[in-house]
């Protein structure tokens, strides 16, 4: 019984006690972590999925500058009710440049894991400049002001060179190129650049599959490039990189 009854100074003893906690989760913490760190297939990867554009990269900032993650998922679960609704479950691949992911567990909401091509980006601007034209039970509140926010794309890249910091396989070209890439995708007709091809030719590189760059003047207004280009170039992307079509879980010949 002597033994049995150690845990007693465990329990008058706060400090000592979280100690103790602290150290049975980091042990266990270990043991799940470190093996992840040496294998070699702890994600799958996918033909199709490459890094943001620049565009791209902008829009997410300011998806979570602004909060949407609060009330908006971009995790479709292997749920049968979930796929129906919003389209093949989510794949660890398609979160795997995502810093931080926008996984979620909040959805005041639908998920945006697919909205991607769902609609058109005329759709999105109409939504996010008053949501209750396009859905009139909508409780989201407008984004009418990104329309009439230059964006400001001065330290892009910067931007990119953190993400490659962080394992994300941006190219010296890609970096060096950053800002004409960002006016060439929502310019087509350029302002000043002519990088349409070279955007297009290094992204798809990155993806290995063709048709995964968008090209147009996402907000109506090819006078300047406003924060509502980059937002809708960001949620247009979301979840179209994987062709469904065609991958198989755990098909070897169709991974990277």
């Amino acid at each position: 019984m002597g033994l049995m009854n150690k845990h007693v100074v465990l329990e008058r003893h706060s400090l000592l006690l979280t100690v103790c906690i602290l150290i049975v989760v980091s042990i266990g913490g270990i043991i799940q972590m470190v093996p992840l760190m040496y294998m070699d297939n702890t994600i799958e990867r996918v033909d199709g999925m490459r890094p943001y554009t620049p565009l791209e990269l902008a829009g997410r900032d300011i998806y979570i500058r602004e909060g949407c993650y609060v009330c908006h998922s971009q995790m479709v679960r292997p749920l049968r009710d979930e796929v129906e609704r919003y389209g093949h479950y989510s794949l660890a691949a398609e979160s795997m440049y995502d810093h931080p992911f926008q996984w979620g567990s909040k959805r005041t909401g639908p998920d945006l894991a697919r909205v991607g091509g769902k609609y058109s980006a005329e759709w999105q601007v109409d939504h996010l400049t008053d949501p209750r034209s396009v859905v009139p039970e909508s409780i989201m509140p407008p984004y009418a002001f990104l329309a009439d926010k230059t964006l400001k794309y001065d330290g892009i890249e910067d931007r990119l060179k953190t993400e490659r910091l962080v394992g994300v396989p941006y190219t010296d070209d890609m970096i060096e190129n950053a800002k004409a890439h960002l006016v060439a995708q929502a310019d087509p007709d350029n302002l000043g650049y002519d990088d349409v091809d070279g955007l297009i030719e290094a992204y798809t590189e990155a993806s290995g599959r063709e048709g995964t760059v968008e090209t147009r003047d996402y907000d109506g207004d090819p006078s300047r490039i406003t924060e509502m280009d980059a937002l809708v170039a960001y949620l247009q992307m979301t979840g179209t990189l994987v062709d469904f079509s065609t991958y198989q879980a755990g098909d070897l010949n169709n991974s990277r």
